[in-house]
Formats: structure tokens, C-alpha cells, sequence
């Protein structure tokens, strides 16, 4: 990032909004949920920003998160925090997924994963709205993003982690700075820890979408999309969901293009993909619902969608439903066999939670609800490199003769 390209000016943001009520909250103050216990979302004054922001000016920035300033909430420059939040690319997956099949790869941002693009924008924030204590509940990656973000700007960090959270995820965590702490437990049960320390003054509650900008941050997701298809959006899009901020995000981001007359009305159908292990929004889509009931006994190798409850389940339900989506749940053989695919096919190593995304792509594929033909992005949401992988044991003794016919 240029900082030189930041604009010195105040954003568009007009004002906040809860997003069950429409109750309207003033921009520029610290808020957590709304009255009704629902997220805020930020809104914008999108005439003005379509009057200031030809389309042609942003394609001559770089094309890193913050080109998209106007569209979000920091207000001031010196907030700005940055450690290189790039525009990730699309990569085919011709092989395991098949000819018109796309991986938004998430993990080549700064920390691993595409927690950095809400964290970024939630440090920003808290430090122009001056928090200087933060605490949050994490499955690994979004408390590794956290700790990076917050320690770059001086805010100290408190950190709270299911017990079984991936050794190197709670070490990143330390090394960059922030206190961790193992708690045997769910993510939840981390977030009421964070929720209790919270209503007792000690610091402000990060969870995920409890404050208001992680999901301006995680928007950029879509905003980035639909510049890279030149300004159309693909057919379908699998999300790996957890708490659902950038699913919700890009829903968000879809209909600010479309306002401000950067792209048309179709939108892809949004696919939310669980773990058959851990499946609470898949349980309400089918049933109907409009809010997900707690998953009890959450378990799977994705850890990173873990989440028996979600904040945030209406907005995601919402979003799936006008879409013409699903909620899909994949097993975690199915998992695991994807990552292995695609790693083996294409060269390109998959998280858990990307492999989720593969899988139900196939599920998908063989219920009949995409099509071969059909234009697909899936987003793997983190490097693979942060998760165990199969041994690899075969080793040659340089001194002993060498059976080449069996290398």
C-alpha cells in the first residue's frame, strides 16, 4: 500500500444501521450490537461516492484493499494500518475441480489467511474510535490476524482459544505479540469469557460481528471479485461458514456496485458450506428457519468453521436464501479428500476449510444444483501450509547403491 494514495479527506460513511431493525447509530463512536442484539452495518452516501469515484480512478490504483477507500469506514489516514494486503488471485482448478472452476485464494494475505482483511479494518477503527484494550474469542486464524494488526498500532490484545486450536494458530498468536490463553471449550465458550470481561469494563469485545467493521473489511472479497471478472460476478460462489462475516460482507458489497452503477442486478447464487460435524446454518435452511439453534458437540477437521452459533445466522440465512443458494454440510473424509485433490492435481495446497468448499462444489455437482458449464469461485479462506499434513517417510542412504527403477 502507497499511503500517498490514501485520500486525506473524510469517507462517505453517513451513518451505522441495525441490521434487524433499521434503527440508525451514529458513525464515529464505539458501538458493539445493536439495541436488538443484532450486528450494525455501515452505510454509505453512494451518490456522492459514484459522483467522486469514477470508475476509471480506481483502476488506476494499486491493487491492494485500501484502493477501495471510499467504500470504507476509516476516516483519517494516520488510522490507516497496513501490513500488505494484497488483491489475492484466481486461481483455475482445472483437474479437481473442472474447466470453469476458480480458487479466490485467501491465503496469500498478510498472516496466512482472509481474517487479515476484517482485522485490518477493526484495528483501524478501534484505534480511530481510541480502544486500547481488545479481547477475542478465535478457532486460530482470526486471533493470529488480531494480534498482528493490533500490536502494529499499539493496542494490547487478550486472546482466547478452544484447547484442541491448532498449535502453530496459538503460537502465531503469541509470537506476534498478543496473550493467549487455552480454554477447554467451543468458541463460544470462549466468547463468553470475552462477553463477561467485557460488560466488566476490562476491554472491548472483537467477536465476530460484535463491532461493526470486520464485515467492511470482508467485503472487500467482493469488491475485488467483480473487478477481477471486469466487473460481472460468476454463477456460483462456496463459502466456507463459520460465523459468516464475509459471505454477509460480499452480499453487502454486491448491492453497493450495483448502486453505484458498477454492475448489474445478477448476483451469483451463494452456496454456505459446513462441516457435516458442525452444521447449524444447513440444519435452519432446511428447516426453514430464519435463525440457527446451537450445534451441540461440534466436531470437525475444519476448525475454522466450528462455530455452533452464529451472530450473524439471519443475515447469512438471507443472503443464501435470496441468492437462490444452499446450505450445504460435507463430511470430513470428503475434506479431506478434496485438499488431497487438489493438491495432487493442481499443485495448489488447500486449507480444511477450502477443501470443504471443493467438496460440496462436487456434492453440488452430482445433486444437479450447478452445472459443468457454470461459472464457480471458491474461496479457501487460508494457507495450507498452517495445518498437518501426511507424513512423508521414504528416504535414500547416498552411500548405498540405488535402485532407480523404484524412484
Amino acid at each position: 500500500m502507497n499511503d500517498n494514495l490514501i485520500a486525506e479527506r473524510a469517507t462517505f460513511v453517513t451513518h451505522l444501521e441495525c441490521s434487524l431493525t433499521g434503527e440508525r447509530y451514529a458513525a464515529d463512536q464505539l458501538h458493539n450490537l445493536s439495541r436488538a442484539g443484532r450486528p450494525l452495518l455501515v452505510r454509505y452516501d453512494l451518490d456522492a461516492v459514484r459522483a467522486a469515484l469514477p470508475r476509471e480512478t480506481l483502476a488506476a490504483r494499486a491493487t491492494d484493499l485500501w484502493r477501495w477507500r471510499e467504500l470504507l469506514p476509516v476516516r483519517h489516514t494516520a488510522n490507516v494500518v497496513s501490513l500488505g494486503e494484497i488483491e489475492t488471485p484466481l486461481i483455475p482448478i482445472a483437474r479437481s475441480g473442472g474447466a470453469h472452476v476458480w480458487v479466490k485464494d485467501e491465503g496469500r494475505l498478510p498472516t496466512g489467511s482472509f481474517k487479515a482483511r476484517g482485522l485490518v479494518m477493526a484495528v483501524a477503527m478501534a484505534k480511530e474510535l481510541g480502544v486500547t484494550r481488545i479481547a477475542m474469542p478465535t478457532n486460530g486464524n482470526a486471533g493470529a490476524a488480531l494480534a498482528a494488526y493490533a500490536t502494529r498500532v499499539g493496542i494490547e490484545t487478550i486472546v482466547f482459544c478452544p484447547e484442541d486450536t491448532p498449535e502453530v494458530n496459538v503460537r502465531e498468536i503469541a509470537a506476534q505479540g498478543a496473550r493467549v490463553w487455552r480454554v477447554n471449550g467451543l468458541i463460544d465458550d470462549c466468547g463468553a469469557i470475552v462477553g463477561k470481561g467485557a460488560a466488566e469494563g476490562r476491554w472491548f469485545d472483537f467477536s465476530t460481528l460484535k463491532e461493526p467493521y470486520r464485515i467492511e473489511g470482508k467485503k472487500t472479497m467482493g469488491l475485488e471479485l467483480a473487478a477481477q471478472l471486469g466487473w460481472r460476478l460468476p454463477q456460483a460462489i462456496f463459502y466456507p461458514t463459520g460465523g459468516g462475516t464475509g459471505l454477509i460482507g460480499m452480499w453487502k458489497a454486491f448491492d453497493e456496485l450495483e448502486r453505484l452503477g458498477w454492475i448489474g442486478s445478477e448476483r451469483p447464487r451463494m452456496y454456505a458450506v459446513q462441516a457435516a460435524g458442525c452444521a447449524p446454518i444447513v440444519r435452519a435452511f432446511e428447516a426453514g428457519e430464519e435463525h440457527a439453534e446451537r450445534w451441540e458437540d461440534a466436531h470437525t477437521v475444519a476448525a475454522g468453521i466450528r462455530v455452533p452459533r452464529a451472530v450473524g445466522d439471519f443475515l447469512i440465512l438471507r443472503a443464501v436464501r435470496e441468492s437462490g443458494g444452499r446450505a450445504l454440510a460435507v463430511g470430513d473424509p470428503a475434506i479431506l479428500a478434496a485438499v488431497d485433490a487438489c493438491a495432487r492435481q493442481d499443485g495448489l495446497l488447500l486449507c480444511p476449510e477450502g477443501g470443504a468448499t471443493l467438496a460440496a462444489y462436487h456434492q453440488a455437482l452430482r445433486d444437479g444444483e450447478v452445472d459443468e458449464d457454470e461459472e464457480v469461485v471458491l474461496f479457501n479462506c487460508a494457507t495450507g501450509l498452517k495445518y498437518p499434513m501426511p507424513p512423508a517417510e521414504q528416504r535414500l542412504d547416498r552411500h548405498g547403491a540405488i535402485d532407480f527403477d523404484r524412484l
